[in-house]
């Protein structure tokens, strides 16, 4: 069992890839599941067949609260956040991390990984050449943190619920120690699978969810690092396009068109008047 490295994985309706994981790292490194979807199912399994994974069910309030929950169990130098849609992960690249970090002299906040599967519209990447590459932005899908590091910059700001959280970690972090890729280890991550479900109602809903908070998540974070008359000078253009499309759709009777951008304006208008992130999958 390696005695450097823990493994925090965030479940939200992710059983089956969350075992996946669980089966593949829990014999090598210590490892906690953090789950947000009152799934009782996984519960059950892993407090009878992996008694040794730290689990935890906590409401949902996001990614970032979930997160620092787990860090709190964290006992190691450094931990991995997973996100269950992880594939290729094993214990010789987590361990490379390790080694990166090394190399480093652990000069760094966040390290990550190359992803081998995504084109440059999903996620912006370094130098392929570049073994330890100085990047800003590390994808919160695979991070290497040192809890120290974690710790000093209070974890994710809880007032992101969806998006942008890692972002703000990263640049938060980036003012201490870089960032950096290693693209000497390669994963695939398969966005959107890690949530499994079944009806088309609950898929929509999850749609709206995820643009609605998007929206919101994007002019807090822009007002955060970057100051709310500069944010409102680049938004007040995007929420005026907003309504002349939601004007024109009308005219058209383009229904579902119409409730895309009304979920964009009522989160962009949420975030300007300085609401919480409080709309959940229920609300739509």
């Amino acid at each position: 069992m390696n005695k450097d490295i823990s493994i925090l994985v965030l479940s939200h309706k992710s059983k089956s890839l969350v075992i996946n994981l669980i089966k593949k790292l829990c014999n090598k490194f210590p490892m906690i599941v953090v789950d947000n979807s009152d799934d009782l199912e996984l519960e059950r399994k892993l407090n009878t067949e992996y008694p040794e994974v730290i689990y935890h069910s906590i409401d949902n309030n996001g990614y970032g609260a979930a997160i620092n929950f787990g860090s709190n169990f964290i006992k190691t130098k450094y931990f991995l956040i997973l996100n269950p849609d992880i594939e290729d992960i094993d214990e010789k690249k987590i361990i490379y991390f390790e080694k990166a970090a090394s190399k480093l002299n652990d000069k760094f906040s966040v390290l990550g990984p190359r992803y081998i599967n995504l084109d440059i519209k999903s996620i912006k990447q370094s130098n392929e050449n570049i073994e330890i590459a100085d990047w800003k932005f590390i994808s919160g899908a695979c991070m290497f943190i040192k809890i120290e590091t974690f710790n000093l910059l209070s974890g994710f700001d809880e007032n992101f619920f969806l998006y942008f959280e890692e972002s703000d970690f990263c640049l938060r972090g980036y003012k201490i120690n870089k960032n950096y890729q290693i693209n000497n280890i390669k994963i695939k991550h398969n966005i959107g699978t890690s949530v499994n479900l079944e009806s088309v109602a609950e898929k929509e809903k999850l749609n709206n969810l995820y643009n609605w908070h998007f929206t919101w998540s994007k002019f807090y974070y822009f007002k955060k690092h970057y100051g709310f008359l500069i944010s409102m000078i680049y938004f007040l253009p995007i929420l005026f396009r907003t309504n002349m499309k939601i004007f024109f759709f009308r005219i058209l009777s383009k229904h579902n068109k119409i409730k895309k951008y009304e979920i964009r304006n009522h989160a962009l208008l949420s975030s300007i008047k300085g609401e919480k992130s409080y709309k959940r999958i229920n609300n739509f």
